[in-house]
């Protein structure tokens, strides 16, 4: 696979330049991964490269070094690009589940396992603004997800 995240995440890129810049920067590399074709990406990211090349050249040949690798991820849908390039969802919910399985310590068989893990994802958290820790749009992702993979979705068919 590839590696593009370091190079979209505000605090790797613009750990390359004053702190004043990142807002900036992040804004801008957003619209490069969240573009609607390669064509647009393309062009966006000549915008960007325009843009910051005089300030952080490295920033810029590391794009332009990793760029044929990124635009495989422009094939994925816009709709499944964000769970990809947005891992706070995922993230919360491994530690979440690392959580669960360090307080009961050991698990008599697998079922139990699951059991735990299963409890944990439907938990509802409190002082959450989202409660129950639901990802937002999520019967549309995964209507995404089925049309382009359904056959790789078995876990609802059963």
């Amino acid at each position: 696979m590839f590696n593009f995240v370091s190079f979209t995440s505000s605090g790797t890129v613009c750990g390359m330049g004053p702190k004043k810049h990142w807002g900036p920067v992040a804004r801008q590399i957003k619209t490069i991964y969240t573009a609607p074709s390669l064509e647009a990406a393309e062009h966006i990211f000549d915008e960007f490269a325009q843009t910051w090349q005089d300030r952080y050249p490295a920033m810029i040949q590391a794009w332009r070094a990793i760029w044929e690798d990124f635009i495989t991820f422009l094939d994925f849908p816009v709709d499944l690009r964000k769970i990809v390039y947005s891992t706070n969802a995922i993230e919360s919910l491994n530690a979440r589940f690392r959580k669960a399985a360090v307080r009961r310590g050991h698990f008599p068989t697998e079922q139990a396992a699951l059991k735990v893990l299963y409890l944990t994802s439907i938990e509802k958290r409190k002082n959450r603004s989202n409660p129950t820790g639901r990802i937002n749009g999520w019967k549309s992702i995964l209507n995404t997800l089925t049309i382009h993979y359904g056959d790789r979705i078995t876990a609802a068919e059963q």
